[in-house]
């Protein structure tokens, strides 16, 4: 087998590999997946998608209605924050297929058991 063929070869199974594993990420996506990547990826597929992408399928007011919280730590709410309101930017917290932590975390220690990245 020639140089050029195996590299090819590698390409393909890079390729194949990085799909499987994007999709199988995050099984709460299982059903946008089959929609193709465009879907999300509204900006092209080496850039994050927009937020107008996830607020296709998600509403702000209602994520920040889940993630409220009562008594002392009502201001913990990171779908409505002190500091960035209902603006907070999607992949500044979530991450499709790399984990992340939530932007709040890294000037604060709040517990966001539920988070998911």
């Amino acid at each position: 087998m020639n140089k050029i063929n195996v590299l090819l070869m590698l390409a393909l199974t890079s390729c194949i590999a990085l799909s499987a594993q994007a999709r199988d990420k995050r099984d709460y996506h299982d059903m946008v997946y089959d929609s193709g990547c465009k879907t999300c990826h509204d900006q092209g597929t080496k850039r994050f998608p927009s937020d107008d992408a996830c607020l296709q399928c998600h509403d702000m007011g209602e994520l920040a209605q889940q993630t409220k919280r009562e008594g002392h730590d009502a201001k913990q709410n990171p779908h409505d924050s002190m500091h960035y309101g209902q603006e907070a930017p999607c992949m500044e917290c979530h991450g499709e297929h790399t984990p992340k932590q939530a932007i709040c975390m890294d000037c604060h220690n709040f517990d966001y058991p539920k988070f998911k990245h």
